[in-house]
């Protein structure tokens, strides 16, 4: 069964989606208002807002500061290219971006393969939990990001890594792919 719930955040309403089956939720996305390919409540979900605290706790201890690490546990969706892509978000520090090259270079698909990798960053289920935000341009610039690059630079920013308008982004080093 399909249950939701929302959480207030300082990038708008989240609505949370989770996966039933084992009993307690898996998250299966995490989106945003007005965000491209983002969740829509379906007929037949049930609402569920005590399904989803431990992530609501770790959201907003995500949003004061407090946390730099998700543990969250998620369903495995996706293509194992996009897993592979998503792994490598997953393992970018708190604080830090890298660029869509780097990442293209970790999961083994440089030179033209950075176009692929952008769009499964793009199709990134889980906003913010798994950190598609901290992945940027070659020459340091905000480059897409699914809920608007507002939100971009606003989370950039509470990480401290001067995603402010007209600020720095810093790069960051030691990222690597999980093996699988």
């Amino acid at each position: 069964m399909t249950v939701y719930a929302y959480t207030e955040s300082p990038l708008g309403d989240m609505l949370l989606v989770g996966s039933e089956d084992a009993g307690r939720p898996a998250l299966v996305s995490l989106s945003l208002p007005g965000q491209k390919g983002g969740a829509v409540v379906r007929e037949g979900w049930r609402h569920a807002p005590g399904a989803f605290d431990g992530i609501t706790e770790q959201l907003r201890a995500y949003f004061d500061s407090t946390l730099t690490r998700f543990d969250v546990e998620y369903a495995d969706a996706g293509t194992d290219f996009q897993r592979r892509v998503w792994r490598a978000l997953e393992d970018i520090p708190y604080g830090t971006t890298v660029s869509y090259g780097e990442i293209a270079a970790l999961v083994g698909s440089s030179g033209a393969g950075v176009r692929a990798v952008g769009t499964a960053i793009g199709r990134n289920p889980l906003l913010v939990v798994r950190p598609c935000h901290r992945v940027i341009g070659a020459d340091g610039a905000l480059r897409g990001y699914a809920a608007g690059l507002d939100r971009k630079r606003l989370l950039l920013g509470l990480e401290g890594t001067g995603g402010g308008p007209g600020g720095p982004v810093a790069s960051g080093a030691g990222v690597g792919v999980p093996s699988s």
